[in-house]
């Protein structure tokens, strides 16, 4: 029998090996730069965060209260199978995963890291849910928030253990989400939910918190004696997953979170070969094929054409960036092919088609995702008296095409540049290749500028500006679509 070697010691070299080479003070300015940066961003951002998290006039009633709780609840534990919770760094998956230590030390401090996380996220939400109700007895409801994150720390680190248990729960967490959204949507558009008993009072909250406190702490000791059921191959999909996030944080590179999401999710797929549609360009039938094999996300795309509904006490300026942001969105469905085509074109060379034609297939399945998510949400608010008189669900047909450009522009990017150089600001100076890379595509969404000053200015919808914003939108992609391609060359890297 293998005998156990104490892990202390073990860590203790990895860190003096690890630090023999760094600064002592650089742990300590890492610290530093991340909460200057964070008190910086949050007193910036003081008047949205006291919107959201305390409005003037709390105007949610207490089922859209628990309707939202739902919601928080099945996101957060979405997150927390995302990223394990149980796990440890890459090297140590090398190094440590694989020696004679205990099991429960090695992967307890993920753990207590992810339950503290937990709390801080479900106590926030609390905070936030019941700043916008009417409620009494709020500081134990905080606390009821913060134990709640604790237990769906330790149900996710259940499921990642018990492959049965982790489909149901993400199904149930899927359907809490799911349902949360469509209440409070729901209620947005006039739905009268059922009487409110009321919020429990603190005679009922104070017995409520301390049961809560003795189940998550016997949970907590459970599911610490339940880490070395842990499989090997869990830890080491969470290890991936938690690293790739800390490099596109530290190098700033989106791309590298994005392209591990869809390698991800086309390796757990079992596919059978099909024929590209014979009717239509052989690009543009491989984005209908990868359409029609992500049926889940086309479902959740459909169904976020109803969440500019729960934006229609904002200002209108808040409903236009999210009709863009979800025409984006549902456009960049397929346009993880134009990636790999800028990337590597070994297969635009073998089918002979050059960057202008590839342009041109890509570009179909993305504007006609655009063009129906815009149509039905803009229909869906002028249902609900949202917008300004007139028919605005015509528009999609312009705002469609607008989104699929920007999310191909977005595409063909490429990596971050970290070499240009940086702006100087009073606040600091400031990376200039992840700006632009934020921005890239963006700039295109000026095509939609007819459609989101009537918007803003409160302008009803006529005929002209219809046909106004249609034609920008043909003139303006088609002009993006030819002066950035040419007939002469493969390559689909912005010049």
């Amino acid at each position: 029998m293998t005998e156990v070697v104490a892990l202390r010691p073990v860590r203790r070299w990895i860190r003096r090996a690890q630090a023999s080479h760094r600064d002592r003070g650089d742990m300590l300015g890492t610290v530093y730069t991340a909460l200057f940066s964070i008190a910086v961003l949050a007193v910036m951002a003081k008047d949205a965060l006291t919107a959201v998290f305390s409005p003037l006039v709390p105007d949610l009633s207490g089922a859209g209260a628990l309707a939202s709780a739902a919601a928080c609840a099945g996101l957060l534990f979405l997150a927390l199978r995302r990223l394990g919770p149980v796990t440890v760094s890459r090297p140590a998956t090398y190094f440590l995963l694989t020696a004679p230590v205990s099991r429960r030390k090695l992967l307890g401090p993920s753990l207590r890291a992810a339950a503290f996380g937990a709390a801080l996220a479900g106590g926030a939400a609390a905070f936030g849910i019941l700043g916008n109700a009417v409620a009494d007895g709020s500081a134990l409801l905080l606390a009821v928030g913060a134990l709640s994150g604790v237990l769906l720390t330790l149900l996710a680190s259940a499921a990642q253990a018990r492959p049965r248990l982790a489909s149901l729960t993400d199904t149930v967490a899927r359907v809490a989400i799911a349902g949360g959204l469509a209440a409070l949507v729901a209620e947005t558009t006039g739905w009268t939910p059922p009487a409110f008993a009321g919020w429990p009072t603190a005679s009922v909250l104070v017995p409520l918190t301390g049961a809560l406190t003795v189940l998550v702490t016997a949970g907590f000791l459970l599911g610490v004696r339940d880490l070395a059921r842990t499989p090997s191959a869990e830890v080491m999909e969470s290890a991936r997953t938690t690293g790739t996030l800390a490099d596109s944080v530290y190098g700033m590179e989106p791309s590298f979170l994005s392209e591990m999401l869809e390698r991800r999710y086309w390796a757990r797929r079992r596919l059978r070969s099909a024929r590209l549609p014979r009717r239509l360009p052989p690009l543009t039938g491989q984005d209908l094929l990868l359409a029609k094999r992500r049926p889940a996300r086309l479902m959740w795309i459909a169904a976020t054409t109803a969440l500019p509904l729960l934006l229609i006490s904002a200002p209108r300026w808040v409903l236009v960036i999210a009709l863009l942001a979800g025409t984006v969105i549902a456009a960049r469905t397929t346009t993880a092919t134009v990636k790999t085509d800028a990337g590597n074109p070994v297969l635009l060379r073998t089918l002979g088609l050059n960057s202008r034609q590839v342009l041109l297939q890509r570009f179909w399945v993305p504007s006609a995702l655009g063009v129906v998510w815009a149509t039905v949400a803009l229909a869906l608010l002028q249902l609900a008296g949202a917008l300004p008189p007139g028919h605005w669900w015509p528009l999609g047909v312009a705002l469609g095409p607008i989104g699929a450009a920007a999310a191909v522009r977005a595409a063909r990017t490429g990596f971050v540049r970290n070499d240009l150089i940086p702006i100087d600001t009073p606040m600091g100076s400031v990376p200039t290749g992840p700006v632009l890379y934020a921005f890239a595509g963006l700039d295109l969404l000026l095509l939609a500028l007819p459609t989101v000053l009537r918007l803003v200015q409160g302008d009803p919808a006529t005929a002209s500006s219809i046909v106004l914003q249609v034609a920008v939108a043909v003139i303006g992609v088609q002009a993006y679509l030819t002066w950035t391609s040419d007939p002469g060359r493969v390559e689909l890297s912005p010049r």
